[in-house]
């Protein structure tokens, strides 16, 4: 069985001044604070939120 792939996702802006689902959507990754990183499992739906905070979130493979 392989291995999970993951993807690791680091907060590098505030969510000060944004609409309310981007924080939400922030919470939803494990976000909540600047610098924080996760380490997630590379799924279309953690995709899909990372895609909707691209502009405050650092990515890497």
């Amino acid at each position: 069985m392989a291995d999970k792939k993951t993807v690791r996702v680091t907060q590098v802006q505030s969510p000060i001044g944004r609409e309310g689902d981007q924080r939400a959507t922030l919470i939803g990754l494990g976000l909540n604070k600047m610098h924080r990183t996760k380490e997630l499992e590379d799924t279309p739906a953690v995709r899909g939120m990372i895609r909707k905070v691209q502009h405050l979130v650092r990515v890497e493979d």
